[in-house]
């Protein structure tokens, strides 16, 4: 698939409900294709598993997740069944967050996440231009580094559309959102965050870091 190909393909998409992306991405792809999980809320996994129910998900257990963001693994693995792949990661005996907070994520999210991809021809995220000004040009569907085809089909979802999907099915969500965590990463890294501020400035604060390295994707060109 060209990066002409993607580029038609994430055009059209931009008018494509985001069950029909994942319908595409499952047509094309299953079964070398996973969904990868932060627990935040559910909402891509209840869009994904009514097209495919035993589409893999993916979530990385850094080993400092807050425990409501564990309890929320449970609740969701049970609610939908899941094929769920829980990648942990090896702790090393002086945590990462204490002697490496810039760098902790590569270790602990992306080789986790380079194993959880191997054989697979594409992979998709919850990832959503809304959540941060670093993310306002993500792709609905592109080709990551490693060359394999990355497919974001909540991307030009906005806050309001996620509230909405979340009360329409009675998706599961972490409980943290309701305590001021818009985004949930890890405990020594996030924190609450006050009404009109950047969704994401409760991680990584203090650190010149906005993103864990996951979403490190190539656009593809604008078609000619």
């Amino acid at each position: 698939m060209t990066q002409e190909a993607l580029a038609e393909l994430n055009a059209g998409f931009e008018r494509a409900s985001a069950g029909e992306i994942v319908q595409w991405a499952v047509e094309q792809f299953h079964p070398r294709l996973c969904l990868t999980a932060s627990m935040t809320d559910a909402v891509l996994i209840d869009v994904a598993t009514k097209v495919e129910p035993s589409i893999e998900v993916v979530f990385i257990d850094t080993g400092y997740h807050f425990p409501e963001t564990l309890a929320t693994v449970e609740e969701v693995r049970r609610r939908y069944g899941l094929n769920l792949r829980i990648m942990t990661v090896r702790q090393p005996t002086v945590p990462l967050w204490k002697s490496d907070p810039v760098n902790c994520c590569s270790p602990a999210k992306l080789e986790q996440l380079e194993r959880a991809l191997v054989g697979k021809a594409a992979w998709m995220s919850g990832l959503r231009r809304q959540e941060a000004s670093t993310r306002k040009q993500a792709p609905i569907v592109t080709r990551d580094r490693r060359g394999l085809v990355k497919v974001n089909p909540l991307a030009n979802w906005t806050d309001l559309d996620v509230e909405g999907y979340i009360a329409d099915h009675d998706v599961p969500v972490n409980p943290l959102l309701k305590q001021g965590y818009p985004s949930i990463g890890c405990w020594p890294c996030t924190k609450p965050v006050t009404a009109g501020e950047d969704p994401r400035s409760g991680r990584w604060s203090g650190l010149a870091k906005t993103e864990c390295g996951i979403h490190d994707e190539v656009l593809p060109p604008a078609p000619k």
